[in-house]
């Protein structure tokens, strides 16, 4: 709360007339308050408190109040007279509670002083979780600027007038997850609605996830109820899924139109995820109206929403007691503070460049041949499509433009700060016909271009949380949204076009790491707040567009690769070359850039002696080098390298802390590697500080706002890091906040403006693509900045893992891995290129010229459609004379023939035994006699060969044997093979093995093998054969397998021509830079117009690097152990062996039988290795070691089971003396662990001038098998390993026949030992001797330790014995212990051996007081007992008082609690495993069954004459079977997982033991996720054959099968032996009677004697009658544990309370209720729902234990519900009378939601004409109520056609409604009150005081401080406003006079009353109501009618009408009578 006291203002400035009227308005962040008006006052005295509803958001740093001074004016606008600010940095950062802002000066709306003051105080009550924020403190800063103002609209960025929040999302819980489709479960559970808008609606939630749609029932009213959980199953890639939104709209269910939708609200999965918990708990959602975007809040929605992935524990959902219900805005799902903003992204999309070839080419070559001319290159229609949550907008189309120029701004509407955090550009190339296809997707993430300034709070400096951030305050580094103007790169497929499908299609919409460079867009995104957009897609201004253009100057830049080495290739094929590119530079097979010598030269790859193949490249190194042309952005790129080279050391610093702790040094050496860890981090953010932005080209917005956040983070970081130097106590503690500074730094180098495109490395095997490497172009950038800003990578060697595109394998391949050495800078720079260079660059023109031989002559002619003079591709002529240097470059020599090396591959290169074959051809007419074919000789292929007699050995080679036929394959007898050839072919395609008369060709293969003759020791290999002297290399056909020696069989040569070019003025190395475009051009075939150069790229110069001394060193890897590896055979094992590469050399350690854990313990020695470079720079970055496992098998292909990668330790120097160190490196397997290996590797230079003393050569275990030598080999110690072999459960067949007659084998370090065979499995599937020793040389470290393996080996018929399940237990430390300690372990004489013991008893429980009882059992029964332990106090009712006993509830399975070690502790459970790991998955393999044992592991001294310790397991239990008695209390279940198509589920309970099955479906609960079952079951069975006790829920269904819901698995033998005494958990309090009556066979006294025992210690004595007792060398009293106890009369004798007391010091399991995770093979690591409840376990041999408790569940009391509508008055008057009055026929009708059928109403007072209504008239409403949960229980059918009543707890309201009658028409609805029962608001005592104020109050006050409980008051009397909705504003409809009374349904027959005013009618008596006269119905009372509505209303006409027809009468008779009259005056007749 923040309250201000204006107190005064003096001298303020008067008016041309008279004084002013002052009025103060104080404005704190949009919220704006005014004091009263001071009448004519220059010195007014307000003295007004105004008070401001923080909502529980803490102040922040930067928040200021507005205070403004006006004259009041009653016509017309206020009148300014001043203002001033005033910053509450003083009370945010916490130093004061208030501020005293005195005299302080108010200035006119120019700034200047007006001479007045104004006297302010102001205080701060801070919310009670906030923490104060840090700001420095000082005077009170006043901002006298801006005064007249009233509210600034658009703020923009940096601005920090209420930045709405943006989270950086916590995405670490999301980086574990494994990047594959696994399962997730959503549950949305939508609990209550508020201030719904609209007049009697029926409001229904429809919540769509992923596809699925669910919706509620529909409900009545405003403020609904409906309390239901959804849940969504869904499998998918976490990435895919975090991408979705959940959408939530309310409807109203009512209305058939298209405005049914009330509101909605959408949020991204992403988001939820991100949450803590993965969840958001119990929080109001605003919704609002996604068409009307100037609408406010459409009302309130109260939901959970919580997403469980596998594994993940779905958390406990708990009202929060009080207040949470009604105050929504503290509990808005919103970051806090915030209200919803309507804002406007406004995204500038400029222009996009490179956008590649995406149509057919074929139209525009039918537009050519009609003259039109159209560039290739522009066959692509491209627009942008923005998305961001849930909306589209897209740029107009521009046709056939590669670079199009949209210039239009896409406004996309939405309200702030959004749910949505991924705005989405993806351009299109639209299509007339079929789809548009993507060209290419990018994102802008907002969490990364906008911040709220809170993450620098949110950051943790110590979890210790003394530590507080400095000097940052939130709104300083707080902004909106923005981005730009700057490019953005797309990556999707390889460019090239073809009119085939694209198989990397889906790299475009963004799934999956991009291959290729798809062009860039040119984008800009600003955010304004506020204000409405006119169109959503609208033009740039020009001026925007000439802005933009300033952040398009490019700069040159250079790039060069040298290639090292090429390794690791393991299938070669056709040669291999690489392409460089950056954007479209360098792409060869782009024709829209400048040919670049991007590519390398074409090489072969040559064998490597043992598995692999590297490409020879030896001293001269293939170089390609690149100009390009960018927007300098080195001002971002510097900061990210200077973050990451500071993230680098923090990380490496931190990864040898942890190998420390890891280590277990000791501690002077831990805290010495932590402390500089700490000091280099705080002298790394001190000395590299990031570039400063002044005067930097390219700035934008977010820029500056970037370098603000990252300047404070870093200096937060730093402050933490001098705190924790400072104050830390415990080093481990702080890894955690260390990793934390880790992650931040590793944000903070994210960049999003990054405009430089990566490098992109292809390797192409011929002309096809095959594997490619990104490269992030600022790890290889130079800067002139730093060293510290220059890329990691920059000038160094690194080596790249290529990677096949969108491999499906994840990397289980490896393409080649390559080393290359990269640097990129501006050409400005390129002199300091020399610097990184190493070797001698060179630059040649090469050529082929190409002879065939024709009649046995070489010549030209023979060239069938080739060129004399060729590329190396032969597809493209060239001629010596046509070429021409680049500009800038001349001839240095003339042509000369160079022959190329690496391309002369001879088959046998590398190998040691080799096998010469030929094929011996023979053809036939169909029928005829077989004849020598006309190639008689030819290779496989069937082209031409030698003749066997023609092969001659090669030099250096030795033949092993003769020729012979290879008889070994598909053949007959002799050999042949069989085939028909079809025309045009010349030879067959498919062979067969039998010979048929239709068969005209057969062929067989002869062989011969040689073998490479061993080279004298000590002489180095011969030179290489130089080949043809001429430099002519031979091919038998035109194509790449050329070779050197001429054979007969060779149709074709060539040789290779080269001249060597340098730069005109020499400059170095860096001279290369200038090598740009192409060699010379081809003028004869300019006018063939031929498309050759477009189709395989220019003819560009070559560049190599040579190296004129290469460095010899020797390399040896110690390859000792590994562990975890997958098993890849069917036996459950693998045969593993391991590829060890380094560079071009690879070695085969030997591979081993069967084994999960192999130890090798071998040395290989790579003797010679030569490298080129500098041996100081390949000690900084030396190249790895790589292993790749693989597991060997007999048939069929050896597969990988995984690959480590690590870096040798490099010696150069002679004094080195250091010793590598075995470490633990991961095996990965697809980005997945699979395993670990125990390596070390050191590589030695040897120098010739002085040769280095190599390491000794280690010792050997068989020829060429070195072991590892001492020092580097773990050191041992003799150690002794006791096996418990307690037993074998489960075990599954084998082969079809049961496990019958089982033994263990256990082996540990080379040893072995084997139990006894068990007998007969079904009978006692223990084994009969259960102790087993050995002796074994272990490690001293622990962290070499091997594992231990258990084998379980069936014994069968014939001696067969195979292996029917294995475990490994990795970690032998959790089994160490000191011998010489008795341990209660050690003593495992467990309950059963002590039992035997004791004698049978029996346990009398007396029956005391039992009348007592009975009346006890009303008021409080076992759940009173199971409430008042959860702490709930209202449902728990009197049981406390009493001083009853509580139990623990827990909230997680018993034996994963950490107190019981697993119930585990007297032998543990191992799962055994069988059969092979499918398909890299780590899903574990197959559980065949469980060994129970345990294992102690000791050491041993090596002198022989010590004693050996005493052995551990000793005095053991009898391991025979027990019969037991069973006892599983279910409570209750929660959030089960719905089978039902309605979203529920229709419980029961199985529950199976042995063979026992009890099925509890005829008690089934129908409609329910929450089920209160409260049941006990009781079952026998036999332990340990019957150990497992299943508990399932299942869904009931009446005509299909019942379907599992979830069930979980009780290991029963583990709770009986534990020594926790898990059988039966021990209650607080010894009761002989009562409802916690003891339970167990042995009483107190007894279990207390069988634990002394058990640790060995001396019985417990009692003296003082049980008073005092001494135990464990202790005295205790009973005083001291009942001191402050009621002692009531259930309690039994005190010497048994006094030994319960101590029992409970013991740490056995207490009385208790687990909460057990339900799981189902449908998703087996999703929770399906919990269970609670618990087990009790009795022997049957000891005798009867006591009464089970009673946990039938509680019923619901029946209520009535009496309410007496008395009056109405001021109703709403509907109707006009015929009479013309207004008027209403009121009834009013009334029910309670959920009982909507049992509506009652009122008779109809007819005709009110004052809005008054009288009825005296009873509703009466019976319904169950729960008063423990104050919810109304319902029960009714959902629908006429549902089988079963359905259950609801709905809470306890009333909703009376007015209506105005009308028989011919639909009844007018008038108004409504809805009130709560349980907090009513008071009623108005007289209707003058009653008004909708009284109901009001908002959603976030509350609503009446008054409010109280009917069931607490009885009975209440008054008037209650009813409102109506118009135009969104709530009206006043009425207001109606009530009694509101509840009545127990006892009670209600002492207090009789009818419904209405039926008999009885009394309690009160209702009268007849007194309604005047004129209430009555016209249609059925015309007398009435006449009398009260024509009489009252016309009554003068009607008088005035009889007079009138009276005096009409009177003048017709007058007139009728006259004449005669006059006659007979005249005449007189009778005269």
């Amino acid at each position: 709360m923040l309250r201000v006291v204006v107190e005064s203002a003096k001298s303020l400035p008067k008016k041309t007339v008279g004084s002013p009227d002052p009025i103060a308005s104080v404005t704190f962040k949009d919220e704006k308050k005014k004091t009263k008006t001071i009448r004519s006052e220059v010195n007014p005295v307000w003295n007004e408190v105004l008070e401001f509803d923080l909502k529980g958001t803490p102040l922040d740093s930067s928040s200021y109040l507005d205070v403004v001074v006006k004259d009041y004016e009653t016509l017309g606008k206020d009148k300014f007279l001043g203002s001033t600010k005033i910053s509450l940095r003083e009370l945010a950062a916490g130093q004061s509670t208030s501020l005293p802002s005195k005299n302080v000066p108010l200035v006119s709306d120019s700034g200047q002083s007006t001479g007045a003051t104004i006297d302010l105080v102001i205080a701060y009550d801070p919310p009670p979780n906030a923490t104060p924020s840090p700001q420095g403190g000082g005077d009170t800063v006043v901002d006298s600027g801006g005064g007249g103002e009233e509210e600034g609209t658009d703020v923009g960025p940096g601005g920090s007038g209420g930045v709405p929040a943006i989270r950086r999302r916590n995405r670490n819980s999301r980086s574990r997850l494994a990047n594959k489709p696994q399962d997730f479960q959503i549950r949305a559970r939508v609990i209550e609605g508020r201030q719904l808008p609209g007049n009697n609606i029926k409001p229904v939630v429809k919540v769509n996830v992923c596809g699925q749609t669910h919706r509620t029932r529909i409900r009545t009213g405003n403020n609904p109820f409906f309390d239901e959980v959804f849940f969504y199953n869904v499998h998918m890639l976490p990435s895919e899924l975090f991408d979705q939104n959940i959408n939530i709209r309310v409807y109203d269910s009512f209305s058939l139109r298209a405005d049914a939708l009330m509101g909605e609200f959408m949020v991204d999965i992403g988001y939820v995820y991100d949450e803590p918990a993965h969840s958001v708990m119990r929080k109001w959602l605003l919704l609002n109206d996604p068409e009307d975007t100037a609408s406010g809040a459409k009302g309130y929605l109260k939901v959970s929403i919580f997403i469980v992935g596998a594994g993940d524990e779905p958390p406990g959902e708990t009202a929060e007691a009080g207040g949470e219900e009604d105050d929504i805005e503290s509990n808005l799902l919103l970051p806090a503070g915030l209200t919803l903003r309507w804002a406007t992204l406004s995204l500038k999309v400029f222009r996009a460049e490179d956008v590649p070839q995406m149509d057919d080419a074929f139209l525009q070559t039918i537009k050519g041949i009609f003259g039109e001319s159209g560039g290739k290159k522009n066959l692509v229609d491209p627009f942008l499509e923005a998305s961001f949550a849930g909306k589209k907008l897209c740029t107009k189309v521009m046709e056939k433009n590669a670079n199009p120029e949209w210039n239009q701004v896409l406004s996309l509407q939405v309200k702030f700060p959004s749910m949505c955090e991924c705005i989405k550009l993806t351009i299109l190339d639209w299509d007339q016909l079929t789809r548009n296809d993507a060209i290419g997707t990018t994102h802008l993430n907002l969490a990364k271009i906008a911040s709220s300034g809170g993450e620098i709070e949110g950051m943790h400096v110590a979890n210790t949380g003394r530590l507080h951030e400095t000097n940052t305050g939130e709104a300083e580094v707080g902004f909106l949204p923005a981005f730009g103007p700057c490019y953005v790169n797309l990556y999707g497929s390889p460019r090239e076009f073809t009119g085939l499908p694209d198989p990397y299609e889906d790299l475009n919409h963004g799934k999956g790491e991009g291959v290729a460079y798809r062009g860039r867009v040119l984008v800009q995104l600003s955010t304004q707040l506020e204000g409405k957009v006119d169109k959503a897609v609208d033009d740039i201004s020009s001026d925007d567009m000439l802005v933009a253009q300033k952040y398009q100057r490019r700069r040159k830049y250079c790039l060069c690769v040298v290639f090292h080495n090429g390794s690791m290739i393991q299938d070669p094929g056709e040669p291999i070359q690489f392409e460089v590119s950056i954007g479209n530079y360098g792409n060869k097979l782009d024709s829209t850039c400048k040919p670049l010598a991007s590519t390398t030269q074409y090489s072969s790859a040559v064998f490597d002696g043992n598995h692999y193949y590297y490409l020879p490249w030896a001293a001269t190194k293939p170089v390609v080098v690149l100009t390009s042309f960018w927007e300098d952005i080195s001002h971002r790129l510097d900061t990210v390298n200077i973050i990451l080279f500071i993230t680098h050391r923090l990380k490496s610093n931190l990864d040898t802390l942890k190998n420390t702790i890891s280590a277990k040094a000791p501690d002077r050496e831990l805290v010495e590697v932590w402390v500089k860890l700490l000091t280099q981090l705080i002298e790394d953010l001190e000395s590299y500080p990031l570039p400063e932005l002044e005067g930097q080209a390219h700035l934008t917005s977010l820029d500056l706002q970037l370098k603000k956040l990252r300047d404070s983070a870093m200096a937060t970081i730093q402050g933490g890091a001098r705190q924790m130097r400072e104050e830390t106590m415990d080093i481990e503690d702080t890894v955690a906040d260390i990793e934390g500074w880790v992650e931040k730094l590793t944000q903070l180098a994210e960049e999003p403006q990054n405009s430089m495109p990566d490098v992109i490395i292809w390797m192409l095997r011929g002309e096809k693509r095959v594997a490619y490497s990104r490269v992030p172009a600022h790890q290889v950038l130079f800067s002139t900045y730093s060293e510290q800003a220059c890329g990691q990578y920059c000038g160094q060697t690194q080596t790249i893992f290529m990677q096949y595109p969108m491999d499906k394998n994840q990397g289980l391949k490896v393409p080649v891995q390559i080393r290359v050495n990269m640097w990129l800078g501006l050409s400005s720079e390129e002199k300091k290129f020399n610097s990184f260079s190493e070797g001698t660059f060179s630059v040649f023109a090469e050529m082929y010229e190409n002879q065939a031989e024709m009649f046995g002559k070489w010549g030209t002619t023979g060239l069938v459609g080739r060129y004399n003079y060729s590329d190396v591709t032969g597809k493209m002529k060239l001629k010596q004379q046509y070429f021409m240097p680049p500009r800038g470059w001349e001839w240095e020599d003339e042509w000369f023939i160079d022959p190329e090396k690496s391309l002369l591959t001879e088959a046998d290169a590398g190998h040691t035994e080799f096998m010469d074959e030929v094929f011996q051809n023979d053809t036939r007419y169909p029928g005829g006699d077989w004849k020598s074919a006309s190639e008689h000789y030819t290779d496989v292929n069937g082209e031409k060969s030698q003749s066997p007699g023609e092969f001659a050995c090669p030099e250096g080679w030795s033949w092993e044997d003769e020729w012979c036929v290879d008889d070994n394959r598909a053949v007959d007898e002799q050999g042949w093979e069989y085939g028909v050839t079809i025309p045009p072919d010349d030879k067959p395609r498919s062979w067969g093995p039998v010979e048929k008369m239709y068969h005209v060709h057969r062929r067989r293969r002869l062989v011969r093998p040689r073998k490479r003759a061993e080279l004298p020791a000590g002489r180095a290999a011969e030179k290489r054969d130089k080949g043809d002297p001429e430099g002519w290399e031979f091919s038998s056909l035109i194509g790449w397998n050329f070779h050197r020696r001429e054979r007969s069989s060779d149709t074709f040569r060539r040789r290779r021509w080269r001249r060597k070019m340098a730069p005109e003025g020499r400059l170095g190395a860096a001279a290369i830079f200038q090598l740009e475009g192409a060699l010379g051009v081809n003028t004869d075939e300019k006018e063939k117009g031929s498309d050759s150069t477009k189709a395989f790229g220019a003819n560009t110069p070559t560049v190599s690097c040579s190296f004129d001394r290469s460095f010899i060193y020797h390399l040896r890897v110690y390859v000792y152990q590994a562990r975890g590896l997958a098993s890849m055979d069917k036996d459950s094992f693998s045969d593993p062996y391991t590829h060890v590469s380094f560079l071009h050399l690879s070695k085969t350690t030997e591979k081993l039988k069967a084994t999960l854990n192999p130890t090798w313990d071998q040395t290989l020695i790579f003797n010679d290795v030569e490298i080129y470079g500098d041996p100081k720079s390949l000690a900084n970055d030396p190249p790895n070691v790589v292993l790749e496992f693989y597991d060997h098998d007999q048939v069929g292909k050896d597969e990988l089971l995984g690959r480590t990668v690590f870096s040798p330790m490099v010696e150069i120097s002679s004094t080195g003396d250091r010793t590598p160190k075995l470490l633990w490196y991961p095996i990965l397997q697809k980005g997945q662990r699979a395993g670990e290996a125990l390596l070390a590797a050191e590589l030695i230079l040897k120098n010739k001038s002085s040769p280095v003393d190599l390491p000794l050569v280690p010792p050997m275990r068989a020829e060429n098998l070195y072991m590892v030598p001492q020092g580097i080999r773990p050191v041992v110690q003799l150690t002794a390993v006791e096996i418990l072999a307690w037993g074998l459960r489960n075990m599954k067949s084998y082969e079809l026949a049961a496990v019958s007659s089982p033994s263990l084998v256990v082996e540990c370090g080379g040893q072995r030992v084997e139990s006894a065979v068990i007998r007969n499995m079904k009978k006692s599937p223990n084994f009969p001797s259960s102790v087993l020793f050995i002796k074994v040389l272990l490690p001293k470290d622990e962290m070499y330790t091997p594992p231990i393996v258990l084998k379980v080996i069936d014994h069968r018929p014939f001696g067969r014995k195979p292996v029917v399940g294995q475990c490994t237990i990795t970690s032998v430390e959790q089994f160490r212990c000191d011998p010489y300690v008795v341990t209660a372990a050690g003593a495992m004489a467990n309950k059963m051996s002590l039992m035997s013991a004791t004698p049978h008893l029996s346990i009398d429980m007396e029956e005391k007081r039992p009348l007592l009882e009975t009346q006890e059992k009303e008021t409080v029964d076992w759940w009173s007992k199971f409430y008042a332990s959860l702490g709930d106090q209202e449902r728990c009712g009197e049981y406390l008082k009493k001083g009853y006993d509580t139990l623990t509830v827990y909230r997680d399975e018993l034996e994963d609690l950490p107190g019981f070690h697993g119930l585990t502790d007297f032998c543990d459970t191992f799962k055994l495993e069988r059969g092979k790991k499918e398909n890299g998955d780590c899903a574990d393999p197959t559980v065949v069954g469980e060994f129970k044992g345990s294992f102690r592991v000791y050491p041993l001294s090596d002198d022989p004459g010590v004693m050996a310790p005493p052995r551990q397991f000793r005095e053991l239990p009898d391991s025979g079977p027990q019969e037991c008695l069973v006892r599983v209390y279910i409570i209750r279940a929660l959030d089960l997982q719905p089978k039902d198509n309605n979203g529920r589920c229709d419980p029961y309970m199985k529950i199976c033991l042995g063979r026992n099955t009890i099925d509890d479906s005829d008690n089934y609960i129908p409609n329910t996720t929450n089920p209160v079952f409260g049941k006990m079951f009781e079952m026998s069975c036999y332990l340990p054959q019957e150990k497992d006790l299943k508990i399932a829920v299942y869904d009931y269904d009446l005509l299909t099968r019942d379907e599992k819901v979830g069930e979980t698995v009780i290991d029963l033998e583990n709770r009986f032996l534990s020594r926790y005494n898990a059988y039966c958990g021990l209650p607080q309090t010894y009761c002989t009677s009562g409802i916690n009556q003891w339970r167990d066979q042995l009483k107190p006294s007894q279990i207390l004697e069988n634990v002394a025992r058990l640790k060995g210690l001396s019985k417990p004595r009692t003296e003082d009658n049980g008073n005092t007792l001494t135990f464990q060398g202790r005295d205790y009293t009973l005083a001291e544990f009942e001191a402050n106890k009621e002692v009531h009369q259930h309690l039994g004798p005190a010497r048994e309370r006094m030994c319960l007391h101590v029992l409970r010091t013991q740490e056995l399991v207490p009385e208790h209720v687990e909460t057990r995770t339900l799981f189902s093979s449908f998703q087996p690591n999703l929770s399906q729902g919990k269970l609670e409840m618990w087990v009790d376990v009795f022997p049957k041999s000891i005798g009867l234990p006591g009464p089970p408790f009673d946990i039938t569940p509680r019923k619901a009391k029946k209520n009535l519900l009496r309410v007496i509508v008395w009056n109405t008055t001021e109703v709403t008057l509907d109707e006009t009378s015929i009479t013309g009055e207004n008027m209403s026929d009121i009834y009013v009708k009334g029910w309670m939601p959920g009982m909507e059928e049992d509506k009652q109403k009122t008779d109809v007072h007819y005709r009110s004409l004052d809005g008054d209504g009288n009825f005296n008239w009873r509703f009466v409403f019976n319904f169950d109520y729960l008063p423990a949960e104050q919810l109304c229980l319902v029960t009714k059918k959902e629908n006429f056609w549902s089988l079963d009543k359905s259950e609801f707890r709905i809470p306890p309201k009333l909703i009376v409604q007015i209506w105005d009658n009308d028989k011919f028409s639909l009844d007018d609805y008038l108004g409504v009150v809805e009130l709560d029962l349980r907090t009513l608001i008071p009623p108005a005592k007289t209707p003058e005081r009653c008004n909708l104020e009284m109901m009001e109050g908002g959603p976030d006050k509350k609503k009446s401080e008054q409010a109280k409980s009917l069931f607490s008051q009885q009975s209440v009397r008054g008037w209650w406003p009813c409102y109506i909705e118009k135009d969104g504003k709530k009206e006043l409809g009425g207001k109606v006079e009530m009694t509101l009374e509840i009545i127990r349904e006892a009670d209600a027959d002492e207090k009789p009353a009818g419904k209405g005013r039926d008999e009885p009618n009394m309690n009160p008596k209702l009268d007849p109501p007194n309604r005047p006269d004129t209430s009555f119905f016209w249609f059925t009372n015309p007398c009435k009618t006449m009398k009260f509505i024509v009489w009252r209303r016309f009554r003068c006409l009607f008088i005035g009408l009889i007079i009138l027809v009276i005096l009409g009468l009177f003048v017709g008779i007058f007139l009728y009578s006259l004449p005669n009259y006059i006659s007979m005056k005249i005449i007189k007749p009778l005269s």
